[in-house]
């Protein structure tokens, strides 16, 4: 394949249409308040590259920044330079990692390995070893293209789950990391930036597309193959460009399939599912934990336990309760495992019996 052949195949792919439905109550991973838990990540950029690491251990409490990354797309480039950028200008305060999320750890590895380079990244990269789902405690949400979750003593104190990020949504993101580090006086997104600029030698007065506001750029962008990452003008570079390619054109085909399912034929909106995600975090929580697909049976129980012990005789809970669980049974087997559902549904019964 020549190299007019790709980047025809590539505008093919730019302008296939993706419609992304609205939801007000996207969440993913744990939300302020909770716990970050131990899991491990194959260490690409440190001073072990090819070891496993577990990121929540080796921070012991201190300030970091867990900045999951669910697929490698140009529109989150900006945001990540800059989170970037503030972490190695703020590294004596703040710990800051980036974990890619990939459903095969080779291919992932590749990838990743040659997306650092071209971003020249400064912080820790790994890969998690979770898969695609990431770690099972954190409910990451596959719909989010980057979840970031700042966090002091394990605790979370900021979430910020983005389905399309840009860079409007990097001041709110340096504002919680300064919060967190205690930096009373952080650089503004110009000023990191230009960092950015004078370290890696980039020039030019006019930012290129992916790095204008959002607002500057259409809502429903499709995912790009970042092309940075690969020598085109070698026979080996076109070769994986067009793997890349080829990947990228699979998971869109993938996230278009599952959206169509998201939305029933008679054109019902996503919001018109019956139910509701829960506003209490605690429950919340629960709720994202017990539809883990990696949950055993043991697992699921425990977590009906806690799930009661919290509710108690809050009348209020026991509602949130009940639609949370009516929500998630609606999508039939989408969500957790069969002994889940299973159980689901007889707590929930359960839970309506008591409901005055």
């Amino acid at each position: 394949m020549n190299s007019r052949t790709l980047l025809t195949a590539a505008g093919l792919l730019c302008f296939a249409p993706l419609s992304l439905p609205a939801d007000d109550s996207v969440f993913s991973g744990p939300q302020p308040g909770e716990k970050t838990t131990p899991f491990q990540v194959l260490d690409l950029t440190g001073d072990d590259p090819g070891l496993t690491r577990d990121p929540v251990a080796e921070s012991s409490g201190a300030a970091a920044v867990l900045v999951f990354v669910h697929g490698i797309e140009r529109s989150l480039v900006p945001l990540l330079r800059v989170v970037d950028e503030y972490g190695a200008l703020r590294r004596d305060r703040l710990a800051t990692e980036m974990i890619f999320l990939s459903p095969d750890r080779l291919e992932g590895e590749r990838r990743v390995r040659a997306a650092a380079g071209s971003l020249k990244l400064q912080s820790r990269v790994g890969l998690s070893l979770d898969g695609a789902e990431g770690p099972g405690n954190y409910g990451l949400n596959k719909d989010c293209l980057i979840t970031i979750i700042a966090a002091k003593d394990n605790t979370v104190t900021a979430n910020f789950a983005l389905v399309q990020p840009g860079i409007a949504d990097a001041l709110a993101v340096i504002e919680a990391l300064a919060k967190l580090s205690g930096d009373d006086a952080p650089p503004s997104i110009e000023e990191l930036n230009g960092l950015h600029s004078a370290r890696t030698g980039a020039g030019g007065s006019r930012a290129p597309a992916e790095m204008r506001p959002r607002d500057a750029r259409s809502s429903a962008s499709p995912p790009s193959v970042d092309w940075d990452a690969f020598d085109l003008d070698s026979d080996a570079g076109l070769r994986d460009a067009v793997r890349a390619l080829i990947g990228e054109m699979k998971e869109l085909q993938n996230e278009l399939a599952a959206r169509r399912s998201d939305t029933p034929s008679t054109g019902q909106a996503r919001e018109d599912f019956p139910g509701a995600v829960p506003t209490d975090a605690a429950l919340q929580g629960l709720l994202r934990r017990f539809i883990q697909p990696a949950n055993g049976d043991e697992a699921v129980d425990a977590l009906l336990q806690e799930v009661r012990e919290h509710i108690g005789d809050d009348p209020g809970l026991r509602r949130q309760a009940i639609d949370g669980w009516t929500r998630i049974l609606h999508f039939g087997d989408r969500y957790g495992t069969a002994y889940a559902r299973q159980t689901g549904r007889a707590f929930l019964a359960e839970l309506q019996e008591e409901a005055p």
